[in-house]
């Protein structure tokens, strides 16, 4: 059963020896796990998920992924097993080294104990490389030769695709470009340095400046209603939102977010020459409104040789992103 069309055209793995072998895809999260099997026709044939709240160990969560790989696989033969997890990750020794809030989720040989309880291979990434490969595969990134793949979140994620390979460094910790100073006078970052570009440009940051911009404006815009109507502080959705209706404070909170978020593609563009940059996260939704301005910011940002030479696309792969991209692992061209 194909789950849907927009994952018709994904091919597994082109060197499968075996037309009949199947490929599962797993996403680790701090909340959930979610795992899908594919076919190298390109279908999603089942899916499955789990919550990670109430395992208490490791070695729970290990055996609950191994649970999923053998529920979505059935009597089906597995040819090998992708993973995408948050946090630090040695993809080259298959170790997760830190990162996710997962009770002793620290230094852990993930890919050698799955493969010797599967007994089939494993690649393990970063979530955002995972992501940033599904979309340069079968995602808004397909026909481009160097993309970087950005995730607008709580933080910023992102990963590299440079001369069609998937670019993760000596020791797999390439494309924090989220940590790249903009301002190094600006607010304490989470990871304890000041002014990187999360702190300007991530959803977190984007509520922030909101909730300064409303204080400013003595608590008289949309973005304070907005928020009050649903009980939260003014979150990014609220900036969006206004905006979308109007409301002059946030128009001008928009406009030093799609600044900033220039800012920071500006240096990616600078450092990386890519021909497609995808942006992922909450605001991927976001629509004309905000892609049109920031690609008019960036290229205006950008030295004049680099103008006209790359596009911003909005991801396509949405909630299934990971899981998608982590059994796109198998396709060729993983660096």
């Amino acid at each position: 059963m194909l789950l849907d069309d927009k994952y018709r055209d994904i091919v597994v793995n082109d060197n499968l020896e075996n037309k009949q072998k199947y490929i599962v895809g797993v996403d680790l999260g701090g909340t959930k796990i979610a795992t899908g099997l594919f076919d190298n026709q390109g279908q999603m044939l089942s899916r499955t998920q789990r919550a990670t709240a109430g395992l208490q160990s490791a070695e729970d969560v290990i055996a609950t992924i191994v649970e999923t790989i053998r529920e979505v696989s059935g009597d089906h033969k597995i040819a090998g097993v992708g993973v995408a997890s948050p946090g630090a990750i040695d993809s080259r020794r298959g170790m997760i080294l830190n990162g996710i809030n997962l009770p002793g989720w620290s230094n852990i040989p993930l890919q050698a104990e799955l493969e010797s309880r599967l007994g089939t291979e494993v690649k393990l990434v970063n979530d955002a490389n995972a992501a940033a490969w599904g979309e340069f595969v079968y995602g808004a990134g397909r026909g481009s030769l160097n993309m970087i793949y950005v995730t607008f979140s709580t933080g910023i994620g992102s990963g590299l695709v440079l001369d069609g390979q998937l670019f993760l460094g000596s020791n797999s910790f390439a494309g924090e470009l989220g940590h790249t100073v903009i301002d190094p006078h600006g607010a304490v970052c989470g990871c304890g340095r000041r002014g990187c570009w999360e702190t300007f440009a991530s959803g977190t940051a984007i509520g922030r400046m909101g909730q300064e911009a409303v204080a400013e404006a003595g608590g008289i815009s949309l973005m304070s209603e907005l928020a009050s109507a649903e009980d939260l502080p003014v979150m990014a959705t609220h900036v969006f939102q206004a905006a979308a209706a109007g409301d002059v404070v946030a128009c001008d909170t928009l406009a030093n977010v799609i600044h900033y978020t220039g800012l920071g593609l500006m240096n990616i563009i600078h450092s990386f020459n890519p021909d497609c940059i995808v942006i992922g996260g909450g605001v991927s939704r976001a629509g004309s409104a905000f892609f049109e301005p920031l690609m008019k910011q960036t290229d205006e940002l950008v030295m004049e040789p680099y103008r006209g030479t790359f596009n911003l696309k909005p991801a396509e792969l949405k909630d299934d992103v990971g899981v998608i991209g982590a059994a796109a692992l198998f396709k060729d061209n993983v660096n």
